[in-house]
């Protein structure tokens, strides 16, 4: 395998080539498949959003609550799914926890949904 088709670290900006480009291998597919899964979900991809425009670019559930007709556990789990594809960070303060958007997880992304035009 070259070196341009090797994976990125998720922390790093891309992961893969733009489609367009040349085609993914099924290890890139793989690694990617998660963080698209988890955004095809309405209320995730609606989180995602809510957190990143938050104040300081991070919120906690208890900021997101209100956005939502959703329990409090729901939103959290919801938040967990994003935290465990690699699109979320999260950071404990007592006994809330702050979630921020993973900037160079969705720049991998954008680069490589970017050429599909």
């Amino acid at each position: 395998m070259s070196a341009a088709l090797e994976l990125t670290p998720i922390g790093e900006a891309a992961c893969c080539p733009p489609l367009t480009k040349q085609p993914i291998t099924a290890q890139q597919a793989a690694s990617v498949a998660p963080m698209l899964k988890a955004l095809a979900d309405p209320v995730r991809l609606r989180l995602l959003s809510l957190v990143a425009a938050h104040e300081d670019g991070e919120a906690c559930v208890c900021n997101l609550n209100d956005a939502f007709d959703l329990s409090q556990p729901t939103i959290s789990h919801h938040l967990k799914v994003l935290h465990g594809a690699g699109l979320l960070d999260r950071d404990k303060r007592g006994t809330w926890v702050y979630y921020r958007v993973r900037r160079e997880a969705l720049a991998g992304l954008g680069t490589l949904l970017g050429g599909a035009v």
